[in-house]
Order: structure tokens, then sequence, then C-alpha cells
């Protein structure tokens, strides 16, 4: 099993900036990407972006130029660098981990509301 845990979610003002992160606890080494999704009121969830474990990210094309996905292995903690956010990122920003024996495990999510 693999546990997910997100945080940093908040009101932020639109051109605004935000931090997420994810710490991962559990059966780490099954993992082999993580990612973050999001789903805005009344939509389906959406990838937003995905790290593999050698580093190799995938972005939506509508945040890849705002948007940064990183890692830090030793603390197991993916982050989601947001900038330039607008009203439509407002999202529940969920934190995503694919493990080798194709199972799929979902953080709860954090709340991200941009709003002037």
């Amino acid at each position: 099993q693999v546990q997910l845990v997100e945080s940093g979610g908040g009101l932020v003002q639109p051109g605004g900036s935000l931090r997420l992160s994810c710490a991962a606890s559990g059966f780490i080494s099954n993992i082999y990407r993580m990612g973050w999704y999001r789903q805005a009121p009344g939509k389906q969830r959406e990838l937003v972006a995905t790290i593999t474990n050698s580093g190799i990210t995938n972005y939506d094309n509508s945040v890849k130029d705002r948007f940064a996905i990183s890692r830090d292995n030793a603390k197991n903690t993916v982050y989601l660098q947001m900038t330039t956010l607008t009203p439509e990122d407002t999202a529940v920003y969920s934190c995503n981990a694919d493990a080798w024996d194709s199972r799929t495990y979902w953080g709860k999510g954090t709340l991200v509301t941009v709003s002037s």
C-alpha cells in the first residue's frame, strides 16, 4: 500500500503562485510515476503533470508554461510549483501514484482557489 498526503493548497490572487506538496509513504519502491490531477467544479478530473522515477515529466498544454513538477527522492515528496495562476486553475488538486503492479493510488486532494 502507498499513502499520499497533499498540502499547500489555499486561496491565491490571480497572477499569484502556489506550491503544492505530496508526501508518499508505504511501499514507495513499487511506484514508478507520480503526478497531479485536478477537478474543477462541474468538470471531470484532468491530468496536470506527471514525473517518472527517472525524472521524465509530462504536462497538460494548459499548464506547461506556468507549472513545474519536481520530486525530492530523499523526502519521498513530489511538488507542483504553480505560477501565473488564473481563476480557471481553481480546482481540487489530487496527487497520484502509479505502481509497477498496476495499482493506482490517490491522495485526498487539496483545494486551490484563485480569486481576487
